[in-house]
């Protein structure tokens, strides 16, 4: 049966696609450097580096959420 994500892990997978999508005027800029490389470059590496962390945290809410439903998944089983 298919189910509905969260909340919250809806919004964090969105934050990566928002901060690396809808900011580019915010960004979209050579100068100032941000160690060694230009502002740009550096906003996607860091988006890059954080999206996993986002994704992680969305995974962590609907294992909680799975685990508080009836006939969810119980902790070890596959």
């Amino acid at each position: 049966m298919v189910r509905k994500p969260t909340w919250p892990a809806l919004l964090l997978g969105l934050i990566p696609f928002v901060g690396m999508c809808f900011t580019v005027p915010l960004w979209d800029r050579i100068h100032p450097f941000v160690a060694g490389f230009p502002f740009n470059l550096f906003w996607l590496m860091l988006w890059i580096l954080l999206t996993p962390l986002c994704l992680w945290g969305a995974y962590r809410f609907e294992m909680r959420a799975d685990t508080r439903r009836p006939g969810g998944r119980q902790s070890g089983a596959r």
